[in-house]
């Protein structure tokens, strides 16, 4: 097999919890190197969190499994001046430094992007924060929902008339450090042609406008803030409607060709030849209307006998459960899902999500299992130029650690 587009790239990753460990996971997927540093003792929060109580007590909590396969760990406490050494020395010869600590901590521990200008000049140095390097709101604490509030993502959420409600899932964490990889790949193959390393400053905040380009558009070009509107979409025949079984029909019908088409297999032709309705691209003053119309038919049938009917010709879907979207996959036999072993804990075959795209040949691709607490601690320093006598001055001091499991000496 070909060597992997990130093979020989080395990271080092200051990383927890989601946003930063999803950006060096899709990485490492792709063959980079990534090493892991964790704080004693506790390490990633992620380690203690998901379903599985064994799993979170012995720091591999299946939140934290599903995003950290092919990586390893390193304990340091970078609170300590020989941790901040330690560190330091890593990051001397990486390719790549991720971090998603509050703006200025690396800063004021003396690892920030700077120190590195003259002992590594091609340095890639990526920060992932709530609001960015600069700026009013730079120092302020935030995860995915606080994010998704301030950005007013939160506001355009919800059941018409009711509560605006946040993204379920934590879809600005997930995009944050996917816009984070590919602020990376891309700074890699620049450097590949001037060699020259950079500062990469991604912003969640930046990343939620991104997301909402539509929205935006909308409110600085039309004054036109976003409304809560549930499954009720400006189009009507893009909307969500209840069928006989009171399970949701999902239509997706945008199109002059898909509404036209949609209208002759739920048999309202008539809609089609109504001059409130005929053209798509203007309907939007008689779209209550239509969709009242659609409503009527709809309720009609079950959602997933209206979805056997319409989905070979329309954009057309029963509102599935996840348990129904896992099996979506497997059946289109998509290798989003791969299997970790994880031995020690006496589990095989556990499924963890990977990349959303496929290569031909050398993709995205699980080689090893997220490590344990400071498993590689030893081994890594070693590989940095560390000596035994050095490394056990360090494990002394409490600047590093191993884990439990690791061998005393190499």
């Amino acid at each position: 097999m070909s060597k992997r587009a990130f093979s020989g790239i080395q990271i080092v990753d200051f990383t927890r919890v989601l946003s930063g460990p999803f950006c060096t996971y899709q990485l490492a997927l792709l063959g980079a190197r990534v090493t892991k540093v964790e704080e004693p003792e506790v390490g990633d929060y992620m380690r203690k969190r998901g379903c599985d109580p064994s799993l979170r007590d012995a720091l591999m909590g299946d939140h934290f499994l599903s995003l950290n396969s092919n990586k390893q760990s390193i304990v340091v406490d970078i609170a300590k001046e020989e941790g901040r050494r330690v560190a330091h020395r890593l990051m001397s010869t990486a390719d790549v430094v991720v971090e998603n600590f509050r703006t200025g901590t690396m800063d004021a521990l003396g690892l920030g992007y700077p120190v590195f200008g003259d002992d590594n000049p091609g340095l890639i140095y990526c920060s992932l924060t709530g609001f960015g390097a600069e700026g009013q709101d730079a120092g302020r604490k935030v995860y995915d929902q606080v994010a998704q509030a301030t950005s007013g993502m939160v506001s355009g959420n919800g059941e018409s008339g009711g509560c605006a409600i946040k993204n379920g899932s934590p879809v600005l964490d997930y995009a944050s450090g996917m816009m984070a990889s590919f602020a990376i790949a891309a700074a890699l193959f620049q450097r590949s042609r001037d060699g020259k390393g950079r500062f990469i400053d991604v912003s969640m905040h930046d990343t939620a406008m991104l997301l909402m380009s539509t929205a935006v558009m909308n409110q600085l070009h039309g004054n036109k803030p976003p409304q809560p509107h549930g499954n009720r979409h400006p189009l009507a025949a893009a909307s969500g409607y209840y069928g006989r079984d009171g399970e949701i029909i999902m239509l997706g019908c945008c199109t002059q060709r898909q509404f036209e088409t949609l209208c002759e297999l739920i048999g309202r032709r008539d809609l089609v030849e109504d001059p409130r309705f005929r053209d798509v691209n203007l309907q939007d003053p008689h779209r209550d209307s239509l969709a009242s119309e659609l409503k009527e038919e709809m309720a009609k049938r079950p959602a997933a006998e209206w979805e056997r009917l319409l989905a070979p010709h329309v954009p057309a879907a029963r509102v599935a459960s996840l348990k129904e979207g896992i099996e979506v996959t497997r059946r289109n036999h998509r290798s989003v899902l791969q299997a970790i072993d994880l031995p020690e804990l006496g589990i095989h075959g556990l499924e963890v999500p990977t990349a959303s795209f496929q290569f031909g040949e050398s993709g995205p691709e699980v080689t090893s299992p997220p490590p344990a607490l400071g498993q590689d601690t030893e081994r890594v320093l070693y590989q940095a130029g560390f000596g035994a006598d050095e490394i056990e001055r360090l494990l002394d001091l409490g600047a590093v650690a191993r884990s439990d499991g690791q061998a005393e000496s190499h």
